[in-house]
């Protein structure tokens, strides 16, 4: 009889053992209804909502989020894709820093870029300037040879209107070229003004001393 009951403890035992020793994981959590359901993988009632993964034991291995729906997800990596391209643009911007730096180490050469970039635009707009000289002085012997047909203009030859025309459109061409060089001049001491501004900061955390506005070159 004792042989008995001794066999039935030890089926007991190993039936409680058994179980213990298969489960890899107990997952847990309360349901849109108040219930609290438990499994040994994660619970397909709860995957709106936070789930704990226990410890054979009873203690906590970790939580497990919501399964995120379509739009949720395409939230997530829609964040996840502006939070890399904000990275790599601070990346971008502190590898166009250490250039700038490298390339001015202080104000004194940056002016001195500023000052040949102007030059260049300043000599273009000379050049232009040259050539329309020249044109208006060609104009000027056109509107001569007109002179002589004032009184019968329908006798004007076909080459000389012709060749008014195309002066009168190449001395348009210049003057919108020296308003684009104008323009671009603008352009070159807006890039350098922010430039200088970046620039500023930089020499600063160098220890470089600091440079007032007023010591700027004058804008051509």
């Amino acid at each position: 009889m004792r042989g008995l009951t001794r066999a039935i403890a030890a089926g007991l035992l190993l039936g409680v053992l058994l179980p213990q020793g298969r489960a890899q994981a107990i997952f847990t959590c309360v349901d849109a209804k108040g219930h609290r359901l438990t499994a040994d993988r994660p619970i397909t009632e709860c995957l709106d909502r936070e789930q704990k993964e226990l410890n054979a034991s009873g203690t906590l291995k970790r939580k497990v989020g919501p399964t995120l729906t379509a739009e949720e997800r395409a939230a997530e990596e829609e964040k996840t894709r502006v939070a890399a391209e904000e990275h790599n643009r601070q990346l971008e911007e502190k590898k166009r820093e250490r250039a700038l730096l490298t390339r001015y180490p202080n104000k004194a050469t940056h002016d001195a870029e500023r000052v040949k970039a102007l030059t260049f635009v300043d000599d273009a707009i000379a050049a232009a300037k040259k050539n329309a000289g020249e044109l208006q002085a060609q104009r000027k012997r056109q509107d001569a040879e007109m002179e002589f047909y004032k009184n019968n203009p329908a006798k004007v030859p076909a080459t000389l209107k012709r060749q008014v025309e195309e002066t009168d459109q190449h001395i348009a061409a210049q003057q919108r070229f020296v308003d684009g060089q104008d323009n671009e001049k603008k352009r070159v001491n807006a890039r350098f003004d922010e430039e200088l501004a970046v620039l500023r900061q930089l020499w600063a955390q160098r220890g470089l001393p600091a440079v007032s506005a007023a010591s700027a070159p004058a804008k051509r």
